[in-house]
């Protein structure tokens, strides 16, 4: 392919990437955090190979073999082949073993942060021959890597469970870095091709001092990588398995939202209230229970003594008798126990987003290893801006307000109709 030929292809690619980018960015409520960085980095990739095709740059052929565009792809089709993509290019900061602060970028975080996915797209050849120390001076085997992601995901839990590694790789990798990948927990993705002869350690190919140029090059060539020889070819998606956490702990906004006459077919009024007037609305919009159900489901409920104790005084000032009755079953569901805020909870320093009922309800939760479920998105900000990061599970509030309807305004039924389509 001449190098005009190769530069239209590479533009093409470029191009179509961005789009398919941008449909990712879209692709989750919200967003998919780092989607804007992916495409950036697209959309200068494809700036660079405008000004080459114009005649501003001088560039070698080798060069546009060597684009970052292989990367870039092996990122967005990664993504394209995974559920519940919540972040790429995201970067996490970790403690090495000796105790140095490291940061860590992950291309693909998915099933809702549970799954890290790092897209490789280097030949299988140039991979393996820095596994077995032949690389340039600072390059990093994947095996190397793979130490930084296991050290990285055991500090960063997912609902208390530490992200499980994909390496996917999209130009090969040989047998032999495979295997040790497995044996340290990663799962790999791609076509897994044979070298000629594998070795159990690279150190037993590494050249000695005693050797003679004529031997090492005899070890050079019985350690190529052979990639017409494909051992196996695993694709996403992926069968990772994710451990998902069977504890919730019920914070009282959640009480309230769950028993809420807004929750059950009460939000078709205009209340004197505004902000219950906006939350009438939201929930015509999209409707909370179903939501909360659903996460519900299957789990263990706990609550601590002070949430439920708050929440009945709430619910005797405010609630109406649906509202109470509602109440009464939940409870019933859930396992009520002591207050028993973690330590990590205990560190953290009051402030107006951080009280003592918030800090004793989330550190319970902790103390449980229990998602907490809660609309206080307030304290979990404040908590991650003090370097605590809770599991939760954050949804839209929902107040008590069966005893408000008798002063509220009816929508007219066309309206309440309509909300419902």
């Amino acid at each position: 392919m001449s190098v005009h030929a190769m530069l239209c292809e590479r533009i093409a690619v470029a191009t179509e990437l961005i789009k398919r980018a941008e449909a990712l960015s879209r692709s989750r409520k919200g967003g998919v955090e780092g989607g804007a960085k992916l495409c950036s980095k697209l959309k200068a990739e494809l700036k660079f190979l405008h000004r080459v095709e114009a005649g501003n740059v001088a560039i070698k052929e080798s060069h546009l073999q060597s684009t970052n565009l292989t990367h870039l792809r092996a990122i967005v089709e990664s993504a394209e082949s995974l559920d519940e993509v919540v972040g790429v290019l995201h970067v996490f900061s970790y403690v090495d073993r000796s105790g140095e602060k490291q940061s860590l970028v992950v291309d693909v975080v998915a099933d809702g942060g549970h799954t890290w996915v790092k897209a490789i797209g280097r030949k299988a050849e140039a991979l393996h021959n820095i596994w077995l120390g032949r690389g340039q001076y600072g390059d990093k085997s994947v095996v190397e890597q793979a130490e930084g992601f296991l050290q990285a995901s055991s500090q960063q839990p997912v609902q208390y469970s530490s992200p499980r590694i994909v390496f996917a790789f999209y130009n090969s990798v040989s047998s032999p870095v495979a295997e040790q990948l497995k044996e340290m927990g990663i799962s790999v993705r791609g076509d897994i091709v044979a070298v000629n002869a594998p070795l159990e350690r690279p150190e037993q190919c590494l050249r000695s001092d005693s050797e003679s140029d004529e031997e090492a090059a005899g070890l050079l060539e019985v350690t190529r990588v052979d990639r017409e020889n494909v051992v196996a070819s695993v694709a996403f998606p992926t069968e990772v398995k994710v451990d998902v956490c069977s504890r919730v702990n019920l914070d009282i906004t959640t009480l309230i939202t769950y028993v809420s006459a807004l929750s059950y077919g009460g939000c078709h009024f205009v209340f004197r209230e505004k902000v219950l007037t906006e939350q009438a609305v939201q929930e015509r919009k999209e409707r909370v229970l179903p939501q909360l159900e659903a996460f519900m489901a299957n789990k263990e409920l706990f609550a601590c003594e002070s949430a439920v104790r708050d929440f009945q005084t709430i619910l005797d000032t405010l609630g109406g008798p649906g509202e109470r009755e509602r109440a009464a079953r939940l409870i019933g569901r859930v396992s009520v126990v002591p207050d028993q805020p973690s330590e990590r909870a205990l560190r953290l320093v009051a402030s107006s987003k951080i009280n003592s009922r918030s800090l004793t309800i989330f550190g319970t939760g902790d103390a449980l290893k229990a998602v907490t479920m809660t609309a206080n998105s307030g304290f979990v900000r404040a908590a991650i801006n003090q370097g605590v990061k809770f599991s939760v599970f954050i949804h839209q509030p929902r107040a008590l307000t069966e005893s408000k309807e008798a002063l509220a305004t009816p929508l007219p039924k066309s309206c309440a109709a309509s909300s419902e389509l």
